[in-house]
């Protein structure tokens, strides 16, 4: 799938740019059916979630290729407000496209310290750049051991790889 000025989706040389705290790309990535995951990240597999963490305690967080894919086009993003607390497996935020409208549910359990309100503002930018414009909150994790059921660093691509054989999903669009 190709951005509207011909560069490729999944294009890592313009990743990253407006990114709060360390360039995500600065890492080596996993390429699983043409979905690109940093070695770098948490990943919640099953909920297509990505996890970063952040200065002061806080960590990054946004939906991973798959995700994007799954959903086809994301055209509205509403997180839960700044202040409020989520649960494990729980929501704590909303996307919608044309013709779905799903939950971002939580790895873990924490408190929304700060939202993405550029991305609020045009959710579509997470279609093209997840892991960088389109990063959704910053959370505050209850428990220090936040990652502990977490996928993380090579064992990413077996994980995705397994979800994807498991679940009948060709992979994200390539870009040739």
């Amino acid at each position: 799938m190709l951005r509207p000025d011909g560069r490729c989706l999944h294009d890592t040389r313009y990743h990253g740019g407006g990114l709060p705290g360390p360039d995500l790309l600065e890492a080596s990535m996993a390429l699983v059916r043409g979905c690109s995951f940093p070695d770098n990240l948490f990943y919640d597999v099953v909920r297509h979630v990505w996890y970063a963490p952040h200065e002061g305690g806080l960590v990054r967080l946004g939906i991973t290729p798959v995700g994007v894919a799954l959903a086809r086009e994301v055209l509205i993003f509403t997180p839960k407000r700044v202040g409020k607390p989520f649960e494990a497996g729980r929501a704590m935020a909303t996307v919608e496209s044309a013709k779905w409208v799903g939950s971002v549910r939580a790895g873990f359990a924490g408190t929304v310290e700060a939202i993405n309100e550029a991305l609020v503002a045009h959710a579509a930018s997470v279609n093209s750049d997840c892991y960088g414009e389109g990063w959704m909150m910053l959370v505050r994790p209850t428990d220090t051991d936040w990652q502990a059921d977490l996928v993380t660093g090579p064992a990413v691509a077996a994980a995705y790889e397994a979800w994807m054989e498991e679940n009948g999903f060709e992979g994200c669009a390539s870009c040739t």
